[in-house]
């Protein structure tokens, strides 16, 4: 409930009455949380739906999980990006590619050729659909690594990203790691 207690709870008051005063005090402020969270958004009009991370795909929520713990969540986002991109090299056998280039090989139009697989997030009928589907997630992928991976990772002196951008990049990948995951793997 309150996953930085230690740096936002106070922990200086009464320590020499009781040392354990931080973690009571945690411990009241969780409960208070729990208690009256529904009941707040419910009386402010803010009780739309909430993202957890948790639910997220597993690759992306694995990849991030311990270095959000310890709010690094630029680097979390980051690591959760490398990891979507191996598991997509994993799927297609292709090491040779990453990132724009692997999801323009893989999710191209084009039929499959020897040692280029295909992604297919649907059956190939020819439809304005299929094309569409196709070349949405080829362009969703390069702007998920383009416009969050490579400046999460490449411009130094960023200030650390506010938790809520964090998740929201964080779920951008998640819905491409579902694509990936789901998607059919067609070969020569």
């Amino acid at each position: 409930m309150l996953p930085r207690w230690r740096t936002e709870v106070p922990d200086d008051h009464n320590k020499t009455i009781n040392r354990w005063c931080q973690h009571i005090e945690a411990a009241q402020r969780a409960d208070v949380v729990l208690l009256r969270d529904a009941e707040v958004r419910a009386g402010l009009g803010d009780d739309a739906p909430q993202l957890s991370a948790a639910v997220m795909h597993p690759w992306v929520w694995d990849g991030a999980r311990a270095l959000w713990g310890s709010g690094h969540f630029r680097e979390a986002v980051t690591a959760a990006a490398k990891k979507v991109n191996a598991e997509a090299q994993n799927k297609a056998s292709r090491r040779d590619l990453s990132e724009t280039k692997l999801f323009q090989n893989v999710f191209s139009l084009g039929g499959p050729k020897p040692g280029e697989p295909r992604l297919r997030l649907m059956t190939d009928d020819g439809s304005d659909t299929f094309r569409s589907v196709h070349r949405g997630a080829m362009a969703f992928a390069e702007g998920c690594y383009a416009g969050i991976r490579n400046p999460n990772s490449h411009e130094d002196g960023l200030p650390e990203l506010p938790e809520h951008e964090a998740l929201e990049q964080l779920a951008a990948f998640s819905a491409l790691a579902r694509w990936i995951d789901t998607a059919t793997l067609v070969t020569v």
